[in-house]
């Protein structure tokens, strides 16, 4: 990858818990461009990611280009679900996976990384969750709707409330996407379709009050289906994989790398000019009309799939 410098940068990439998906490849390839990595962990796994990292499972995948190991300077508990304290119900409070951690609303994350640190330049949000996922729109409750959208593109909607003040003039805020904001996706479900179009449109009107208000930059990246852990919870990750490869122009599998290097651009000095984008990085997939391994565009088109 061409180095971008980004050596005296502070990111904070908020949704890392192990060392599969998105947000690690986005850290690791911040922290290869010179960036310092601060990580924010669902706090009922904080203590399981820093087991595994003090263990050596994480070894492999720390690896740099250069024979380096990725380090981060500090990891916090974070439940983007939640705002404030006041906002965590008693239940949560005294859960065994909550009891023992504190200061893991947004608020006190921002706070205390700005007592920490200062100021960050770099921000990325890469967390999702619907606990009704497997279920069709039709059978989402509104619980499980309004849960989706708030653990999915409200968290970072707060994220880039509470971290724009104390982020540095021409910061980069960069959250993750995918095409079911736009189009049907059948079984991706849950209210999970709901939530990344708001989130999509989160990302301009976050590009026009961010860049006014603390003049920061607000992106989005459409990856392709990977899978990752987090992915498997959807139920038919194989399935989403298996029609991209078929149908989209490039035939091949897509690497959480090539999502990582594209964000590492859309948050360097290279992308300066450019907020409110959606940035699809999918082999290509959301260009397509048609299913190319469909029996009709068989039937028109013999050599489709050569």
């Amino acid at each position: 990858m061409t180095r971008q410098d980004l050596r005296g940068k502070r990111a904070f990439i908020a949704g890392i818990g192990d060392d599969h998906g998105f947000g690690w490849a986005i850290a690791k390839a911040l922290y290869e461009q010179g960036a310092e990595i601060l990580i924010g962990t669902w706090t009922p796994i904080v203590k399981i990611f820093t087991t595994s990292w003090s263990m050596g499972k994480f070894d492999e995948s720390r690896k740099l280009s250069d024979g380096r190991m990725m380090e981060y300077k500090k990891i916090y508990p974070l439940d983007a679900a939640f705002d404030r304290p006041d906002d965590v119900p008693q239940d949560i409070r005294e859960n065994k996976r909550y009891s023992e951690m504190s200061g893991y609303t947004i608020s006190e994350v921002a706070a205390q990384i700005q007592k920490d640190f200062g100021h960050i330049d770099i921000l990325v949000h890469s967390l999702a969750n619907a606990p009704e996922v497997t279920k069709s729109l039709l059978e989402t409750s509104r619980k499980g709707y309004l849960s989706a959208l708030s653990a999915s593109s409200y968290s970072f909607v707060s994220l880039v409330s509470h971290f724009g003040p104390i982020m540095s003039t021409g910061g980069s805020a960069l959250s993750l996407t995918y095409i079911a904001s736009e189009r049907a996706i059948p079984g991706y479900g849950g209210g999970m379709s709901s939530a990344k179009a708001a989130l999509e449109s989160d990302t301009r009107t976050l590009a026009w009050e961010a860049g006014r208000k603390w003049n920061i930059r607000i992106n989005a990246i459409s990856a392709g289906p990977l899978k990752s852990r987090a992915a498997k919870a959807i139920g038919m990750i194989d399935d989403m994989i298996a029609y991209s490869k078929a149908n989209a122009p490039l035939v091949k599998d897509l690497h959480a790398e090539e999502v990582a290097h594209a964000a590492v651009f859309l948050c360097s000095p290279l992308a300066s000019a450019i907020t409110g984008s959606i940035l699809f990085v999918d082999n290509g997939l959301h260009a397509m009309g048609m299913a190319v391994d469909s029996l009709s565009t068989a039937k028109a088109h013999p050599t489709a799939n050569t």
